[in-house]
């Protein structure tokens, strides 16, 4: 099952270095993969971690009306020796697989 995913990358400073979206990919996909690498940025962690929060019996909803959070995974940090240099946020298909796309290109980074 193909999915058509847009990707964004992101500097230090949350200023926009790449944005990559395959043919007849979702428009709301391109808001989405940017608003996963700013939480990223934002807040130091991995999307997944709010997704996380919000999944344990809703108890953390207040997460929602923060500013800047998107809790669905697939955004994630770019690390290099030890700092933080941007993040990545993938949109378009499952948020697990977002998240493994995500990771995959980091690897490549």
């Amino acid at each position: 099952n193909s999915r058509n995913m847009a990707i964004a990358i992101i500097d230090s400073g949350g200023n926009l270095v790449l944005l990559e979206k395959m043919d007849n990919t979702q428009l709301g996909s391109i808001d989405i993969c940017q608003a996963k690498a700013q939480t990223a940025l934002r807040f130091k962690r991995s999307s997944k971690a709010f997704e996380e929060l919000v999944e344990k019996a809703g108890a953390n909803l207040k997460i929602l009306a923060m500013p800047g959070v998107t809790p669905i995974e697939g955004g994630e940090l770019i690390v290099r020796d030890g700092a933080i240099i941007g993040a990545i946020g993938i949109s378009g298909a499952l948020s697990t697989q977002d998240t493994q796309v995500a990771k995959a290109g980091l690897a490549v980074i």
